[in-house]
């Protein structure tokens, strides 16, 4: 007669923590990821991948929004603390004391960024100071971001090093893609991809979904009252070109 195995209740916690671990990873996650990117955009070259030559953690989100580029970009450009805001869960990110109104209006005195210039994504004196940097501005196409310092610089005080890249792409007169990229790099250790991988991975996905959501609603509230913000009406805008 075989004997039985006993199993105790942290025996069990971990077998439930497991299967919990391997059906994010199997299905949750690759959602997560790349939520409304096609196969060709995730795989397609963006300006500013170079700054993050060989990253760690990769996200493509994308969605359609049925206004041209003209009507998209001032939302965009104007994002940030003490700016326009992140469209986003204001409610949430005030409840950790960032600070954040997003704007239901387009504000001209942000209308302008270059490089050099910060976004922020908590006030000023907040004890993590988030904020990126403003790489490249291509009006109506192209925003890059990334962190400020250098790699060496972020992985001292354990931190990621990064680019966040939004791109405009024009499908037709009437319709606009906005694809947003973050790729970065950490230090290869056990608590780095816990927190700079994983740990931020559901947090991430769920606020720029709800910032890239909150960007179209504008840009197409606005067709409809036929507010421009002062902003050109775009050229062509180019698609991305395939690695």
């Amino acid at each position: 007669m075989k004997p039985r195995m006993k199993i105790t209740r942290s025996g069990m916690a971990a077998s439930v923590s497991m299967a919990a671990i391997a059906s994010y990873a199997s299905f949750l996650r690759p959602r997560i990821l790349r939520w409304g990117a096609t196969e060709t955009e995730v795989v397609s070259a963006m300006p500013g991948d170079e700054i993050v030559g060989t990253p760690r953690y990769v996200t493509n989100h994308a969605v359609n929004i049925h206004a041209p580029a003209a009507l998209v970009w001032p939302w965009l450009v104007q994002m940030g603390q003490g700016r326009g805001g992140l469209y986003s869960y204001d409610w949430l990110e005030n409840l950790l004391g960032f600070d954040i109104h997003s704007a239901d209006r387009i504000i001209p005195e942000f209308q302008h960024l270059e490089p050099g210039d910060s976004i922020r994504l908590v006030r000023e004196g907040y004890p993590a100071d988030l904020h990126y940097e403003v790489v490249l501005v291509e009006r109506e196409r192209t925003l890059v971001l990334r962190t400020p310092g250098s790699p060496a610089e972020n992985f001292a005080k354990n931190l990621p090093y990064g680019t966040w890249t939004f791109f405009l792409r024009r499908i037709d007169e009437e319709t606009t893609r906005l694809i947003a990229r973050t790729r970065s790099d950490f230090r290869p250790s056990f608590s780095g991809y816990i927190w700079n991988k994983y740990g931020l991975e559901p947090a991430h996905s769920i606020m720029e979904r709800r910032m890239m959501l909150g960007i179209k609603a504008r840009a197409e509230a606005s067709v409809g009252t036929g507010s421009r913000g002062g902003v050109m009406v775009p050229g062509r805008v180019e698609p991305i070109k395939a690695a």
